[in-house]
């Protein structure tokens, strides 16, 4: 089961590098204020950045999938959400100071995913309802209209929201990654958490940049955080039969609890451009004025 923490922590490495790439690329990608336009996903495929955050996003998708083969949901999700501990601790390269409560928070994120360790068994073995494929590709759906309606909402709640949005996308991701059963190709074909996997990821790099263009960075990438930890975490626990190791409830909820909101207190470096930006001073403000 070790290596299926190896495969985790090296899927946040890789998620928090190419978050550093693509962020780079949405702010660096005109579109508009309204409604999220596909058509931004196919500008910001023109930059190489975000095609080199998509190739290290798929190196990571397969060390996630390798982990969650043999590690509960809440165990992976918690251990991916570090990838803003990676991004913080890269941003020291460029220049950027670290302040204490950001070295806490770093450290914080180590000791959760040491406690989630600790307490971590074997994934659950609850077989996979039909209910639960169905419920999948409702989610989608659900989550595609809402994201694309989000241009609806007010200014100031479209970057959370989609936020929010991508990081639910992202937890269909994993979710859907968790309860395919084989990976030969004649089975990946005919089973429906393939599709649902492939779409909600899509959806979720369409979102993400969206968010990451239209405002707040520190909330949209809180909510992403949020939304692709908690979500699957409960998923696991209730259709999937993830527990932790007998007597170790206790410590697994304080470990996934510290790494989450470790993470969260490290949002900002969701969005390198502006912190490298800071480096000659106090961290700035990541209000958009978009």
């Amino acid at each position: 089961m070790w290596w299926g923490l190896v495969c985790a922590l090296a899927a946040a490495c890789a998620y928090g590098v190419a978050s550093v790439m693509q962020s780079i690329a949405a702010k660096a990608t005109k579109g508009g204020d309204g409604a999220v336009d596909a058509r931004l996903l196919i500008r910001v495929l023109g930059q190489w950045r975000f095609l080199l955050g998509i190739a290290l996003d798929l190196l990571g998708f397969a060390a996630q999938l390798a982990a969650l083969r043999v590690l509960p949901l809440f165990v992976v999700q918690a251990a991916l959400a570090a990838s803003l501990a990676v991004t913080a601790v890269a941003a020291r390269f460029t220049g950027v100071q670290l302040g204490r409560r950001e070295w806490a928070a770093v450290a914080g994120v180590c000791i959760g995913l040491g406690l989630l360790g600790l307490s971590a068994r074997a994934e659950g073995t609850a077989p996979v309802s039909a209910g639960l494929r169905l419920g999948l590709v409702g989610a989608v759906v659900l989550l595609g209209v809402a994201g694309m309606s989000a241009g609806l909402a007010p200014r100031r709640l479209r970057a959370p929201l989609l936020g929010l949005i991508a990081g639910l996308s992202f937890g269909v991701v994993a979710i859907s990654g968790r309860i395919i059963p084989s990976l030969a190709p004649v089975d990946l074909l005919t089973e429906p958490a393939t599709y649902t996997g492939v779409v909600g990821g899509a959806m979720a790099m369409l979102f993400l940049a969206s968010a990451l263009q239209r405002g707040s960075v520190t909330t949209a990438t809180a909510m992403l955080v949020i939304g692709e930890t908690v979500f699957p975490a409960l998923v696991g626990i209730l259709a999937l039969g993830d527990r932790p190791r007998p007597g170790f409830t206790p410590v697994a909820v304080a470990g996934f609890a510290l790494a989450i909101a470790a993470a969260l207190a490290l949002a900002r470096f969701g969005e390198p451009a502006q912190t490298v930006s800071s480096a000659a001073g106090s961290p700035q403000s990541h209000e958009s004025s978009v």
